[in-house]
């Protein structure tokens, strides 16, 4: 059922946590080799070597997760919006749903080794790291019914050294947005990063408040200073990344707003105070349906996109109940519910089948046109390893993406003696 547009603006606010920038990153925990407990309820026992499950028994009655704001819904929000409450029902597996505010303290969360999650919802900035400190554990697909449905190359982003470490949720994609009454159609980057083109919008341009914004500032230099050799925009050398923060940096003056609520893009271009800047298919398509005459553009740098994936706890406690959990949340007709509900993509396609989401949805968010997401380069936390394959660790990390976006968007943070 579709949401009034006070109850879609609502779960506009509550997800803007997926997309809010920290404005540092607290030092890591030690990392402690994590271990599958699988049916323990003894809070002491050893933690050892995270390994993945082989089969499954009746569920334990209860299943632990973490969230950002909005992922999940049992119709406090809306009484007609809930895929808990049937899950429970069928299943017997009571959700006990723990809401991190931002993707730092999800993060956190699962560092804790006073605590014990099932599972988490992790987006990229988050997802990488979980697996590189072994706060997860490597999942047996074979025993996830339809996961062979998810879209191939949302399944390929959590697999790493043979195992997969996630199952695709819901993804997205970050387009440039425009106004058709009075900025030409985008063809580049450059219509928001070069300082000339940028003036002509000065004062209304609108940008993503997230560290992990860097990476449209890295596909421009990609384009534009050849001599940097960058490939891949979530991998950046010191001096690659020093070189987006100037772009950034340049291009402040002329940024109106950043947004960390999506629903602030929208009040942005229908008030007329925005008329070019990054967006999702999400506000394209609210905007679009509210008869505004606005248009998203995929630039010739190409777009970069975003996936949140549910993930098992390496100290899982509940792992029978975890897996009916990750069966339920790929299952088509739970898929339609999340999408229509947050504004996202379905990771499963077959939501767009049978009378589940309209075809206009569909086209609007590209569920299923594999050329398009063929194209997207997808987020992955920013590491000093430059990119999952490689050796070299002459990369930039999370902490270092986050100090640079915080230096660039909000110098006065970092100045507090600065004049505005």
């Amino acid at each position: 059922m579709r949401r009034t547009a006070t109850a879609r603006a609502k779960a506009a606010r509550v997800t803007a946590a997926r997309v809010r920038a920290a404005a540092a990153l607290a030092a890591a925990a030690a990392i402690a080799a994590a271990g599958l407990a699988a049916c323990s309820e003894d809070e002491d026992e050893p933690v050892g070597a995270a390994r993945v499950a082989s089969t499954l028994g009746p569920g334990e009655g209860v299943v632990n997760l973490v969230t950002l704001p909005g992922s999940i819904e049992s119709g406090s929000t809306d009484p007609r919006v809930d895929w808990v409450t049937p899950f429970q029902e069928r299943t017997g597996c009571k959700v006990a749903l723990k809401v991190a505010k931002t993707p730092e303290e999800m993060a956190a969360l699962m560092r804790d080794e006073d605590r014990r999650y099932d599972g988490v919802a992790a987006p990229p900035e988050v997802a990488g790291r979980l697996i590189a400190e072994k706060r997860v554990a490597p999942v047996n697909t074979d025993l996830v019914d339809g996961y062979k449905k998810l879209e191939p190359k949302l399944r390929g982003l959590l697999e790493r050294d043979g195992k997969q470490y996630g199952i695709p949720y819901v993804w997205g994609s970050n387009l440039l947005m425009y106004d058709t009454r009075t900025v030409p159609p985008p063809s580049s980057w450059a219509a928001v990063f070069d300082p000339d083109q940028a003036r002509r919008h000065s004062g209304k341009i609108t940008m993503r408040d997230s560290p992990l914004a860097i990476a449209e500032a890295a596909l421009y230099l990609k384009g534009s200073e050849r001599k940097l050799k960058i490939r891949d925009p979530y991998s950046l050398t010191p001096e690659q990344l020093a070189a987006a923060g100037r772009v950034l940096a340049g291009q402040r003056p002329h940024v109106g707003e950043y947004w960390d609520d999506p629903a602030d893009a929208v009040s942005a271009f229908a008030g007329g105070r925005a008329a070019l800047g990054q967006a999702w298919p999400y506000q394209v398509d609210v905007l679009n349906r509210a008869g505004r005459p606005v248009r998203g553009a995929v630039p010739a740098e190409g777009v970069t996109g975003w996936m949140d994936a549910w993930m098992i706890g390496a100290r899982v406690q509940h792992p029978n109940c975890m897996y009916q959990w990750l069966q339920w949340t790929a299952s088509p007709d739970v898929q339609q519910q999340v999408a229509e509900w947050a504004g996202v993509a379905p990771a499963n396609p077959q939501a767009c089948s049978g009378d589940r989401l309209r075809p206009v949805f569909c086209a609007a968010y590209r569920v299923g046109d594999r050329a398009y997401l063929s194209k997207v380069i997808f987020a992955h936390a920013p590491s000093k390893a430059c990119g999952r394959k490689s050796k070299d660790d002459d990369c930039t990390d999370y902490a270092e993406w986050t100090k640079v976006w915080v230096g660039a968007t909000r110098p006065e943070s970092v100045n507090p003696s600065a004049k505005p």
